[in-house]
């Protein structure tokens, strides 16, 4: 129980410290509800065109999000060295992970909300596949902050925490089949669509709000859970490699 207790006590740190910070909002808040309001309008306000767009920047809200937490909450209290006395508490290193992963996970969920409630004034989303959507957006929200985690401990600075997740951030725009098929894409592109962990979460969302997904939602759902427990895996190497050792 006191675990558990240190775990809450470590989120509502984060939720209060870090929120507001202005890469959060910038990042985190501001671009993707540009985005947003960008391809809606484009849209037209359309019922087809709506629906298109809507698993794509609702992925992009939670990629953007996530990213953009963690880039803070880990890099300033490791330049801080507040991290460091975190890391001599006593619980252990996975469930100390989990709470300072837990913040950027709500952040992102939160997030994913704002282009659905824009676009359920626009059109009628009482068709779609909730079921789906919704652990999507959670699987979504956390193989996104896996990656930032395993980006921010492998740096010391924010903008650094930031630039190296641009590098990753933007080519999933075009790559993971957000705005338009794969199967649009160059023939030697494909592969690397496929190697990107954002690829099958928009083509959930795909499916739960226009029927458009290409895979089935048992491999979608199968390939996100390894992915979460393949970045997860990475972080706490590298804080074990890195911060401990």
């Amino acid at each position: 129980m006191k675990r558990w207790i240190a775990i809450w006590n470590i989120l509502k740190k984060d939720m209060k410290a870090y929120y507001l910070k202005p890469p959060n909002i910038s990042w985190g808040l501001i671009f993707p509800l540009a985005w947003t309001g960008m391809y809606f309008i484009r849209s037209g306000g359309g019922l087809e065109g709506v629906l298109e767009l809507l698993p794509g920047v609702t992925a992009i809200s939670i990629l953007f999000g996530t990213t953009s937490m963690l880039a803070v909450t880990v890099t300033f209290e490791k330049k801080n060295r507040s991290f460091d006395r975190l890391l001599l508490s006593p619980i252990p290193l996975e469930l100390l992970m989990l709470a300072k992963t837990a913040g950027a996970i709500l952040f992102g969920i939160v997030n994913s909300f704002v282009p659905i409630l824009i676009a359920a004034f626009l059109t009628d989303l009482s068709g779609a596949a909730w079921s789906a959507a919704v652990p999507a957006i959670l699987l979504c929200a956390v193989v996104s902050t896996l990656l930032g985690l395993s980006i921010a401990t492998a740096v010391s600075e924010v903008f650094e925490a930031q630039t190296i997740s641009n590098f990753f951030r933007f080519p999933m725009l075009f790559l993971c089949g957000l705005f338009f098929p794969i199967e649009q894409l160059p023939v030697f592109l494909r592969p690397l669509s496929y190697a990107l962990p954002l690829t099958y979460g928009a083509d959930i969302l795909h499916g739960a709000f226009s029927g458009a997904n290409v895979m089935s939602y048992a491999l979608d759902f199968s390939i996100l859970v390894l992915f979460c427990a393949a970045l997860f895996a990475l972080s706490l190497f590298s804080i074990r490699r890195r911060w401990i050792l």
